[in-house]
């Protein structure tokens, strides 16, 4: 038990990788990640429109280091090793991702993709990374 009185399973590498959220579920997925041990960090993507401005509010969410590039290699390389923000494992919480997906849906694209190598590429090391990335309520699927 955590905390926070339930454990959703966050500190199992296995089970990491890219998810949907919505953006009131991203309050209770960080306090769940740092109860698991994990080092959240929140990227607010509200009104992000382009790569440039991704990137930049990913570098400064992350801390990454100066002089770091600036594309999607570089940042493959940056969620890939994060030596400067050691941790027991790693959640980022991206806020109000839909309106980078309206806006640039290959840059969107891409970004899953580089989440989903990162995961893939911790897990193997035993290190649980998620991505939670928030879209609007409305494009959830409903029960009946």
């Amino acid at each position: 038990m955590s905390e926070s009185g339930f454990n959703l399973g966050l500190d199992d590498p296995s089970q990491a990788g890219v998810y949907f959220a919505t953006n009131d579920d991203l309050r209770t997925m960080g306090m769940a990640a740092r109860d698991a041990g994990l080092l959240a960090r929140s990227i607010d993507l509200r009104g992000c429109k382009t790569k440039a401005t991704l990137l930049l509010r990913i570098s400064i969410a992350l801390d990454i280091p100066t002089g770091s590039g600036r594309n999607w290699d570089a940042l493959s390389d940056q969620l890939r090793d994060l030596a400067w923000l050691p941790a027991p494992g790693y959640a980022l919480l991206f806020d109000d991702a839909g309106d980078l997906r309206d806006a640039d849906e290959a840059s969107f694209d891409t970004l899953l993709d580089i989440l989903q190598e990162a995961a893939t590429e911790w897990a193997g090391r035993g290190i649980p990374f998620w991505a939670f990335l928030a879209l609007a309520e409305d494009e959830f699927e409903q029960p009946d």
